[in-house]
């Protein structure tokens, strides 16, 4: 099996109304638990903005320098993930294609290297 990370950007979800992000949340709970049922998830998160950001921390001279928060350049910003472990590239695009389509807004799928892969 290999380990894929779902993920979106917070700067891609449109302003939504309460009552639809309930919604949201309703139907990507349903499929979340579905991978938990069928024991591809690792791990998901879907509760992260710009205000979820602890810090930043960059190599200065060779050594980390932590600034509080996120980047002020940064305009993207993780929104939610899910790791997901399943066999194949077709597995990892079959749920994020569901959580596409239960949240309306785009996913990015990310593979990890397994071991032994360069």
């Amino acid at each position: 099996m290999t380990e894929y990370l779902i993920a979106f950007n917070d700067e891609w979800v449109p302003e939504h109304t309460a009552e639809e992000l309930r919604a949201k949340g309703t139907a990507s709970r349903a499929v979340v638990a579905e991978m938990r049922a069928e024991g591809v998830l690792i791990f998901t998160n879907g509760a992260l903005d710009r205000s979820t950001a602890l810090c930043s921390v960059e190599a200065v001279d060779g050594k980390p320098v932590f600034t509080d928060g996120p980047y002020v350049e940064t305009k993207e910003h993780l929104g939610g993930f899910a790791v997901v472990d399943v066999p194949d590239d077709e597995a990892a695009r079959y749920w994020a294609g569901r959580l596409a389509t239960a949240l309306d807004w785009p996913q990015e799928v990310h593979r990890f290297r397994g071991p032994g892969e360069k």
